[in-house]
């Protein structure tokens, strides 16, 4: 497969990934805001700018929901947004036009086509119920029109890769707000996995299981352990043989970030949450570097849209 049709494919994964796991994101802090009038609004929206890698403004200029919901939510230029990721994916699929599926184009064009009449909609929340309805669909075509060869496993690598790091951020954001922030209840519905954890354990509930179904559960897809694995068998199905001596280094990355999950006790890890999700961005970006390095070498700029700096 060519390098730039491969790029084209792993962005489309990561982007819609990214749109729909920001709007989850957004929409948690949103409510929170809303539910606590207590809330330290200005404090809340830096924290979440930080865990984003957004710059806030100087300390001097107070920071509110809306200026995050136009930085992550709507600026059309910003890959980093909901809508700068939703175009991005759009223009990836465009120059991949012959690789995918009729379907795949269709649902990508037609969200594009959406999004500025979605964005003027007065509710956010109704904009971030779009977003993940729209992602679910993107998902669906791609596990239900696509053979399970290169296209498909670039395609799962850019999702799972992705799903991890905003996974990773979102238990960053639960663990910062401490006892103020929203409940582990809420976290898990806005991962949509509140059923799937009271099924896992009976309804008998507590912030450590809840932490630990979002974090180490090999069963739930959104899991972050469960996105590695992921990522793991995609690398192994594009390159299935490796060296005789070790494994290339985005496996190697991913497979210490999971492992390090893994084989440790979880109350080690819950003890600092925010490091120990740092340390999985971490992974999860020097294994997407070195994919860069060897699927997708270039010798001049690249034309279409890929990773904001």
């Amino acid at each position: 497969m060519l390098s730039r049709i491969a790029e084209s494919l792993f962005w489309i994964g990561r982007y819609v990934e990214r749109a729909d796991d920001t709007a989850r994101l957004l929409d948690v802090h949103v409510q929170m805001l809303l539910e606590d009038p207590w809330a330290e609004e200005d404090l809340a929206c830096r924290s979440l700018l930080s865990v984003m890698n957004r710059t806030a403004p100087d300390a001097s200029v107070p920071v509110g929901r809306a200026h995050v919901l136009d930085l992550l939510a709507y600026d059309r230029y910003s890959p980093s947004s909901i809508a700068g990721a939703l175009t991005a994916a759009r223009e990836n699929a465009r120059r991949a036009r012959e690789i995918i599926s009729t379907e795949l184009w269709e649902a990508l064009n037609a969200t594009w086509n959406q999004l500025p009449a979605q964005m003027a909609t007065t509710r956010t929340h109704d904009f971030f119920v779009w977003v993940r309805e729209r992602a679910a669909v993107v998902a669906g075509i791609v596990d239900s029109t696509i053979s399970r060869d290169e296209t498909w496993n670039f395609l799962v690598l850019g999702r799972s890769m992705e799903r991890a790091d905003m996974t990773a951020r979102l238990l960053t954001t639960r663990a910062l707000a401490g006892s103020a922030g929203p409940s582990w209840i809420t976290f898990l519905r806005s991962c949509g996995a509140h059923e799937a954890f009271l099924r896992t354990y009976r309804g008998t509930a507590s912030d450590e299981r809840a932490a630990g179904f979002l974090l180490l559960d090999r069963l739930f897809p959104r899991s972050v352990v469960h996105a590695l694995n992921d990522a793991e068998a995609c690398l192994t199905g594009i390159e299935p043989v490796v060296d005789r001596a070790g494994i290339d280094d985005a496996r190697r990355h991913i497979g210490l970030a999971r492992t390090s999950l893994e084989y440790r006790p979880l109350s080690d890890i819950l003890d600092d949450l925010p490091r120990e999700m740092e340390q999985v961005q971490r992974a999860c970006g020097a294994a997407s570097d070195a994919i860069r390095g060897r699927y997708f070498p270039s010798g001049s700029p690249a034309q279409w849209v890929g990773e904001a700096l």
